[in-house]
Order: C-alpha cells, then structure tokens, then sequence
C-alpha cells in the first residue's frame, strides 16, 4: 500500500520520512515486500553487493533531498497521499486480479438470480420464510462481492495519485535545484529567507494598517505564524491564509469585525480559537484540509455565516446548537471526516440549501432533518456500514434536487420517497437494495418516484383497511354489549314482578288461610 521505492522514489523517500510512519528496525527496501530472513539474505549478499539500497542511489544522484527543509516542504505537498493512504490502510489491502474477476462474475450471477426470483415474487402474493431466508444470504454475498469491486476501484485511483505526487515532487526539486524556490527556514541561508518572510509579512501589515485594506491574500507563502498585530486591521473584509503551515490563529482575530471571508484551508491547524465567535459579520469560512477534530462551541455566534467548509479534518461531531445559531447557513460541507451524528438543531436551519456529509461514519438521520425545506443538495454517499436506513420525514425535503446515498448499507428507501417532486437525480449504488427492486432503479429516477409513491398509496390503503376492520369489530363489540345490558335488565325487572306477586299471596288470600 505503501509506494513502492522503484516506481515512485521521491515519493516513497518522503512518505517513509513522516514523523507517523516511523517504523522501528525498518530494513530500507521495497516496502511493498516483507522483510527478509537472515537465511534469505544470506544467498542475496552477492546481489545486493553490486546494488546500493535505492534511497542511497537516490540522494547520490538528487542531494538535495537531505536537506530537512525540502523534506519538510515536500511532505505538505504530499499530505492528501498521506492522508488516502491511512484512509485505506483502514479498508485494507488490494485484493488479487482473480478475486476481484471471480467477485465480477459471482455478482453478474447473483444479480441474474435477483431478478428471475423478483419476478417470481411480483406473480405471487404467498410469502416463503424460507425463501426470504435465502434471499437475505444472497444480498449479503452481493454486497460483499460489491464492497470488495469498490476497493479494488479505489485503490486504482490511489495508484493514479501516486504518480500525480511523483511528479509534483520532482517539480517541486527541480524547482529548487534551479533556485527558482528558495528553500524556507534551517540552514544555511535560512536567516535571510526568514527574515525576507518576516519583511513580506510585515510591509503587507504595515500597508494594510495605513490604508484600511480590505483584501489581504497571503496564501501558499508557507506562513509558520500569523503575527498577532493582524487582529488590529479593522477594515478587513476577505482574508486567505491557504496553502500555508500555520499550526494555530491567534486569539487576536477577533478584532477582525468586519470580516466577512476567512480561507484557512490546507494548513496544519489542530484547533480554532474561540475568539473565532466574535466575527459577527463573516460569511463564508472555508477551514478544509486540515487537522481538526472539533469545532469551538463559540462557532455558533457567527451569526452571519452563510458557507461552511470544513472536509478532510478528523471531526467526530458538530456542535450541539450549531443548527439554532446559525440560521443563514446556505452550505454545509464536511466530507471525509469521522461524523457520527447530525445534531437535532440542524433542522433548525431553514436556509440550508446544500449538506455535503459524504465519506463520514453517520449512523442515521434525525428526523429533524426534514424540516430543511430549502435543501437541494444532499449527499451521504459513503458512509459504508454504518448508514442502514434514511428516516421517512426526508420525504418532507420538498425542494431537493439532487440526493446521493451510495456506498452504504441501505436495504429500503424510506416510503414518503415519492413525495420528492423536485428530485432529479439519485444515486443508490453499491446498495444491498430491496425496496425498491433493481430493475425499477435502473429505470431511472422517476419509475422510483412512482413505484415508492405507489407503494406509499397501497400501505396508507391497507392501514386504513385495517383501521375499518377495527372500528367494525369495536362497534359490532359495544351492540353485543347493550344488548347483553338490554337483557340482563329485562330478566331482573320480570323477577322482581313475580317475587312481588307470590309474596302479596301469601298474607291476603284467606282460602289458604282456611282450615281443613
């Protein structure tokens, strides 16, 4: 998983230098290959001997990949490899050619299989317990064979961004190598480059106090800090510090109050301040590509934010009133993070018109969720084993247009799903899907809206059958009840008579009093 030494040097040479991927007693080598016995190495010595390990033979012919400056500028351009990388090690290995041939081939069959068998059930009204049973296996199979064709593909595209980041890497030594990119900060010359940055930073902050700038764009400058002095820049409206190596913001940028934008996408950040909270005018805050694994609570105060970004960090949850604060929220990305839950408040933002929560570990939906009567776009593709079902209030989402939910555990779609009049397009792959069934799906969007509104129609047909039937037998019920009331009432009123009658007999009839 590991770029291999041979194929992608530089690459390999950098990514085996990451701080996270320090393997102790690590021989150097392709390490694709699993570490030699002393017995092997034994009958290798004369081979290796007439071949110097390859990252020897690479910082012979490249030198300046010694230089811990180059090493460090060239690991932030590789950090979305780092980043898939870890991503897959997680999914796991690459499965063979042949078992992902065999995986085609079983799944071509089982989905054959599916749907002579969805014929047979649409004929018949019977239901086999046995035969569900066994329905149930083969959707468990097929999704298995699906997962493993879906691995194969991305480490595919994994392979495809190693020689994109080799080739950016030997851009990037060439670019120094010429000295058309002066290295940044350590060794020698380091004084003078550091103190041109810091001359930079500080001609731009200088500039911008004198003349109220409204617009500073120090993005890809490989920033390490952001001077405190910048929260006393008032006017300022945009800010960019992307592409940089900015580690925190300080608290200062809450003097920033009229800031409306704020980029700080692809730098190292762990956290936000909580001074964050006091830009009450921003708009648009783009914290992507980063290392954050929540977000302040103060974040809900920036009343004003209309775009949020925060993909590819490590968030695990959103904080608890973010969805009560923030009522002008317009986009709400978070891709590629380890989400669980939305929060219930999130159906309190009633502009919200595009969520974007793909690649995450959501385990459901709110029912909340439906109140986001302005969303029309939404995407929850991705979320693998942990997203099973959607809630039936997502019928309720009456302006969405665009839905993806691939890549997930869905076996049904929610039953209100006919109601989404607006919807154009859906995407539902790599599903173990059953309502509805494949053949409707392959229809295309709007033979889905018409069999889930119809089956939607037959269930409110039958509960209100059901519910006749009830109402029957209550009613049939309370009449047997009047009359065995009727009855009953009737049988104690004659008693009483004839109790009445034989009693008055026997003192006043003076024949029987007579004596014989």
């Amino acid at each position: 998983m590991d770029p291999n030494p041979k194929n992608f040097p530089i690459l390999s040479y950098v990514m085996n230098r990451l701080p996270t991927m320090k393997r102790p007693n690590m021989q150097e080598g392709d390490i694709e290959q699993p570490p030699s016995t002393p017995h092997s190495a034994s009958k290798l010595t004369d081979r290796s001997s007439f071949s110097p390990p390859p990252y020897f033979e690479l910082t012979e012919r490249m030198p300046h990949l010694t230089d811990p400056r180059l090493l460090t500028s060239m690991r932030a351009a590789v950090a979305d490899v780092s980043q898939t990388r870890s991503l897959l090690k997680t999914l796991g290995e690459r499965p063979d050619h042949e078992a992902v041939d065999m995986a085609k081939a079983r799944l071509a069959e089982i989905d054959s299989t599916l749907s002579n068998d969805l014929d047979e059930i649409t004929l018949s009204d019977k239901v086999d317990p046995e035969e569900d049973k066994r329905k149930k296996a083969i959707e468990r199979e097929r999704q298995m064979h699906k997962t493993l064709i879906s691995l194969d593909q991305m480490h595919e595209s994994y392979d495809k961004m190693l020689s994109e980041a080799e080739k950016r890497l030997e851009k990037i030594y060439e670019s120094v190598k010429e000295g058309k990119n002066p290295l940044p900060g350590g060794g020698e010359g380091s004084s003078a480059v550091a103190e041109e940055l810091t001359e930079e930073v500080v001609a731009i902050l200088t500039d911008a106090l004198s003349n109220g700038a409204q617009r500073i764009d120090l993005s890809e400058r490989r920033l390490p800090f952001l001077p405190e002095a910048f929260g006393k820049i008032h006017t300022l409206v945009h800010l960019n510090l992307s592409s940089n190596q900015l580690e925190v913001i300080p608290d200062s940028v809450a003097g920033l109050e009229n800031l409306e934008e704020l980029n700080v996408s692809s730098n190292i950040l762990t956290s936000l301040p909580d001074s964050i909270g006091c830009l009450h005018k921003l708009k648009i805050l783009d914290v992507s590509s980063n290392k954050l694994d929540s977000l302040p609570d103060s974040i809900c105060h920036c009343r004003s934010l209309e775009e949020f970004d925060g993909s590819f960090n490590k968030l695990t949850y959103l904080p608890t009133k973010m969805g009560y604060e923030l009522l002008k929220l317009k986009k709400l990305a978070i891709a590629l993070n380890k989400v669980r839950n939305f929060p219930t408040s999130i159906g309190d933002m009633k502009s919200l018109r595009y969520l974007d929560a793909h690649f995450n570990e959501l385990r459901g939906l709110p029912d909340s969720i439906g109140k986001l009567s302005n969303l029309e776009v939404l995407n929850l593709g991705s979320n693998f084993s942990d997203l099973q079902e959607l809630p039936d209030t997502i019928g309720d989402l009456t302006s969405l247009r665009e839905l993806d939910v691939s890549n997930n555990q869905l076996q049904e779609l929610p039953l209100t799903f006919g109601r989404l009049d607006k919807l154009i397009k859906l995407n539902v792959e790599q599903n173990p899907l059953v309502v509805p069934p494949k053949e409707v799906v392959q229809k295309g969007i709007q033979a889905v809206k018409v069999y889930m509104a119809q089956r939607w129609f037959d269930v409110l047909v039958e509960e209100e059958e059901k519910n006749r039937r009830e109402a029957e037998a209550l009613a049939q019920a309370s009449w047997l009840s009047r009359s065995k009331s009727y009855l009953t009432g009737a049988v104690v009123g004659a008693a009483g008579t004839v109790s009445l009658y034989l009693g008055a007999g026997d003192s006043e009839d003076p024949y029987l009093e007579e004596a014989r």
